[in-house]
């Protein structure tokens, strides 16, 4: 059991405090080495550019001091705890961390900065002269519950730049989560340069002026918007992930929610129904009625698309979204109508499915998985797909009973644009009130599923959708803290959601406020947002009530 003094977040497996070999807590010092073992020497780094960052401790390579961090992978580890289990133990002059494999020896390396002080988080040392830096004695055994701990960061509707989505990556490493899911193209803009189709960015990346608040909001801010990340900004951000353990999973959304791309290139569109040729980047939000036309001119666009992304994204996954995808003009439009009798559909919502099964083939041939929004299960799915269940649990339960593998993403409980509070302070208060007390209750695994279908729950992910949050101070308001506790859910063993020990949680999370003090997180403060947080007269679009469980 853990020790009632540990302010560690996420909450490890094990923590015996007190010295484990009848030594003492370690002290870094000046003279403290890193002995570096084989297939540890990223760690290693890692702890120097940040760490020693921090303390101003030079860290240096271990020659002959006895004073030491000691980083090993271990097969003893990986056999017991996993390839990202770890071990801690601090005693006298050695701080030891093993890995079962080098994720595991990073996470342990992230939670001996936790156990240094909010200090350690800082770029430099904030005084100077500090020349110790003591850790208590300690044994930790780790590991994390779910291999799937995600955040969805959607920079399509408001773009975050590089600079702030590798900011985001070290906040991911810090709480020990792993998947960056970037939501990269949508109605109101393209976010990925693709060379073969150049307009994409150059048309499909800004739109005129951007609705201010809920889409029933009558103001506007008239200021062009737009930004995307060249393939070199690409290769830089999973190159970055990768040092952190983290893997980036790309989403190009298909059919819908595609305004963005068929103002690039109106043949996209459904032409025989709209004049696809005067639609421009989308400025508002909402569920949008133009969607791709099932053309094989669409399907060869998408596939050379793709090729390019699967030359940047290592990940095994790609997201093709598969959301929200109107059918009235398929409905209208003879081109989509010959398409559903040419394959002997039954009707347009087996048409999407024809379009997400062929790309699933398509990823398939290449050595890749799809996945997608819980739509994507109606009409049925290929063997190797994976859903994210985003509407409740019902999708991720459909799919996890159809043999699928299934990410548990519910907007009522883990989507991170809906509002904190019921106070009228909040800024733009969009869907249910989600208290930081009711994503530490969260539960990814449905009671229904047996012990089989359970085992299908690859994990868990929290989507931060951007169309009200302009900047990222206002991403930072509504994802902070209650991702910390979300990643607390993601990563550790905890009782069910109504014997979790909030108060314990509360107390470790006094001390986690001051970490985010110092990586500059603008959190929402738990007495509510400062003055400069919130966002009057700006419209959004509350709903009264506890979420439903569906």
């Amino acid at each position: 059991m853990t020790h009632p003094d540990t302010d560690l977040i996420p909450l490890p497996r094990r923590a015996q405090h007190g010295p484990p070999a009848g030594g003492e807590g370690t002290t870094l010092d000046e003279r403290t080495e890193i002995e570096a073992r084989p297939g540890t020497e990223r760690v290693a780094r890692w702890l120097r550019q940040t760490v020693g960052a921090a303390t101003g401790l030079p860290l240096a390579p271990f020659r002959d001091s006895g004073n030491r961090i000691v980083l090993r992978l271990d097969p003893e580890t990986e056999r017991e705890l996993g390839p990202e289990g770890y071990r801690l133990v601090t005693d006298g002059p050695l701080a030891l961390i093993e890995g079962g494999g080098e994720a595991g020896l990073f996470w342990g390396a992230q939670t001996l900065r936790q156990l240094l002080g909010p200090d350690a988080f800082r770029r430099a040392p904030t005084v100077p002269d500090k020349r110790t830096w003591p850790l208590p004695a300690l044994r930790i055994e780790d590991a994390p519950r779910f291999r799937w701990r995600g955040m969805m960061l959607d920079v399509a509707r408001h773009f975050l730049p590089k600079d702030g989505v590798l900011r985001y990556l070290d906040l991911l490493a810090a709480h020990k989560l792993n998947v960056l899911h970037l939501h990269l193209t949508d109605d109101q803009g393209w976010r990925i340069e693709i060379t073969r189709y150049p307009k994409l960015t150059e048309v499909g990346g800004w739109r005129e002026r951007t609705k201010l608040g809920h889409r029933a909001s009558p103001l506007w801010d008239e200021r062009p918007h737009g930004g995307f990340y060249t393939q070199d900004d690409i290769r830089e951000i999973v190159a970055y992930a990768a040092e952190r353990h983290i893997t980036v999973v790309p989403e190009i959304d298909i059919p819908g929610h595609s305004q963005a791309a068929i103002a690039a290139y109106p043949e996209l569109g459904n032409s025989d129904v709209v004049d696809t040729a005067a639609l421009k980047v989308w400025d508002t939000w909402g569920v949008n009625p133009n969607v791709l036309a099932p053309t094989e001119n669409t399907l060869r666009f998408y596939e050379n698309v793709l090729e390019e992304v699967l030359a940047l994204f290592p990940a095994p996954f790609v997201h093709i979204g598969g959301d929200e995808c109107p059918k009235d003009q398929w409905r209208a439009s003879p081109t989509a109508q010959a398409r559903i009798a040419e394959l002997g559909l039954a009707g347009e919502d087996e048409l999407q499915s024809w379009f997400i099964r062929h790309f699933d083939r398509w990823l398939t041939a290449r050595g890749r998985r799809l996945i997608g929004w819980d739509e994507i299960i109606e009409g049925g799915l290929a063997e190797g797909a994976a859903v994210s269940s985003w509407r409740g649990y019902g999708g991720g339960i459909a799919a996890a009973r159809a043999g699928h593998d299934v990410v548990m993403c519910p907007e009522q409980q883990v989507y991170l644009d809906h509002r904190q509070h019921a106070s009228m302070d909040e800024p733009v208060p969009i869907g249910f009130v989600r208290t930081l007390e009711d994503v530490y209750r969260f539960e990814p695994v449905p009671a229904e599923l047996s012990g089989e279908e359970a085992a299908r729950v690859l994990g868990t992910q929290a989507n931060a959708w951007s169309e009200v949050m302009d900047s990222q101070q206002r991403v930072d308001y509504q994802v902070f803290p209650r991702l910390t506790a979300f990643a607390e859910v993601a990563w550790s063993q905890l009782p069910p959601s109504d014997a979790r020990d909030y108060q314990d949680f509360t107390r470790r999370m006094t001390t986690h406020y001051a970490r985010l003090d110092a990586l500059g997180v603008g959190y929402r403060p738990p007495a509510g947002p400062h003055p400069w947080q919130r966002r009057p007269g700006v419209l959004g679009r509350p709903i009264d009530g506890a979420p439903p469980n569906v």
